[in-house]
């Protein structure tokens, strides 16, 4: 019955492998494994609205467009420019969302520049789905007369909100708007949204809200409804948006001043990169890797004999689940990631060289293997924590320093790609922290009690059968 109890983790670890193995599987396993054979196609993994088809790839694995876009900001604009390129990054990101390009990355670059990665485009797809003018519209339920006024969504649902100015129709968008809305709380404590109106904005407004007094107008940005408030009152020159989440009100705040204010993007630099360039790194990556991977576990078996051939079925495990935690987060694989990879895949085998070094000083003491295990683990543990602690902080920091974050007397940092480098190479060392400290562990127990826990001589060249036995007994 103990037997089994020390069994049953094990099969637990490999029907976890294997379910990720087969999660990982790629849909092109002729491009990554020796030609002659007919491997199965992997197909991923979709239950419900998940769906995990392929790893993502970044920009420079799968090919596509990289635009420096600067945010030029008016004159006379008296807001505040940090939260206009939030929201004007909010805008793009939308915009992305919406293509399905779900591996595109927007980041800020310095004071008023815009990164953006869109793999698998073109630079004129690109410019094209970048390129537009964001629109802020407020607006009512439909009417007969919609083809007249236009439209706000895809299902004519709702029209732009008009008003009369010299006898002509004028429809009220976010060009009336100051730059200044802010949030602010009622006397219960409840978050809203204030704005101002500038111009023929307020008497827009003001015929609007007498219109609709009672019942809902809905504001929309690029085609997308952002609120849709009850008027409570007749509003001329300024308003409020109630009954909001403080995040949501906030998020308000910044999408109503960059739909105030019309910033003008410009491609300051372009960049493609040919998808067969991609291809062929993420090959020659692959087999770096595999050529890695059995060069350690050669090592591994060479030197430590017994404990470096279940170190290497333990690490074959940690490429396994590694890879599958980078498929559902997802993580998109950049050169720069592939490359943390096939570097954490050398430091998954450090705690396991502490553990067995630990090991075999119990063993030369004369300790049975069940409690040289106990001992060893327990001995190396500080070093591994230490060890590992100390990598993640640096992975931190990359992170950190990655995302343009301003540094003292060094300037701003924004480097995607270090930011990619970092989230690889930190969940690689968190998953060699759980396959040092359960999987070998877990391997390891499961042969006490058989044969080969009573050659000591597998582990250490200079015990014999004979010495192990006395040792046992005196133990």
């Amino acid at each position: 019955m103990s037997r089994l109890r020390r069994f049953l983790p094990v099969a637990g670890i490999l029907v976890l492998t294997l379910a990720a193995l087969y999660f990982i599987w790629p849909s092109q396993p002729d491009r990554f494994f020796p030609a002659g054979v007919s491997w199965p196609a992997g197909r991923g993994l979709t239950i419900g609205d998940f769906e995990r088809e392929r790893m993502r790839l970044g920009l420079d694995l799968q090919g596509g467009t990289r635009l420096l876009l600067n945010a030029e900001v008016p004159e006379d604009f008296d807001g505040e420019i940090e939260s206009a390129i939030d929201g004007t990054i909010r805008v793009l990101r939308r915009r992305v969302d919406a293509s399905g390009l779900t591996e595109a990355e927007i980041t800020r670059q310095g004071q008023t520049g815009i990164s953006v990665q869109l793999p698998g485009m073109t630079p004129e797809e690109a410019r094209s789905l970048l390129g537009r003018t964001a629109q802020l519209l407020f607006c009512e339920p439909a009417t007969a007369d919609i083809a007249s006024v236009g439209a706000c969504d895809a299902n004519n649902q709702w029209q732009r909100a008009t008003g009369v100015i010299n006898g002509q129709p004028v429809a009220l968008t976010g060009r009336f708007l100051r730059s200044n809305a802010f949030v602010g709380f009622d006397q219960l404590g409840n978050p809203y949204t204030g704005f101002e109106f500038q111009g023929d904005g307020g008497e827009l407004f003001r015929q609007i809200t007498t219109r609709r007094l009672g019942s809902q107008i809905a504001i929309f940005l690029d085609s997308e409804l952002l609120s849709a408030p009850v008027v409570q009152a007749v509003i001329s020159d300024s308003g409020t948006i109630t009954g909001l989440t403080l995040e949501r009100a906030r998020e308000l705040v910044i999408q109503l001043n960059a739909g105030a204010l019309p910033l003008e993007l410009s491609v300051l630099q372009e960049q493609s990169v040919d998808a067969t360039l991609g291809t062929d790194s993420v090959q020659r990556s692959v087999l770096a890797g595999e050529i890695g991977l059995m060069l350690v576990v050669l090592f591994m078996t060479l030197y430590y004999r017994l404990p470096g051939l279940v170190a290497s079925g333990a690490l074959v495990v940690y490429t396994v689940l590694t890879l599958a935690v980078f498929k559902i987060v997802p993580v998109t694989l950049t050169l720069a990631g592939i490359g943390a990879f096939v570097l954490s895949v050398g430091m998954a085998v450090d705690a396991n060289i502490l553990i067995f070094e630990r090991m075999k000083e119990e063993m030369r003491a004369g300790r049975s293997y069940a409690a040289a295990i106990d001992a060893g683990f327990a001995r190396a543990w500080p070093s591994i924590r230490d060890s590992n602690v100390t990598t993640l902080i640096t992975c931190l920091i990359l992170y950190v320093l990655g995302g343009g974050i301003e540094v003292p007397l060094l300037g701003a940092f924004d480097a995607p790609l270090v930011q990619g480098f970092a989230i690889t190479l930190a969940a690689g060392v968190l998953v060699s922290m759980f396959s040092a400290i359960v999987v070998t562990r877990t391997f390891m127990h499961a042969l006490v009690g058989t044969g080969i826990a009573r050659r000591h001589d597998w582990f250490l060249p200079e015990l014999t059968p004979d010495t192990t036995a006395r040792g046992e007994s005196q133990a």
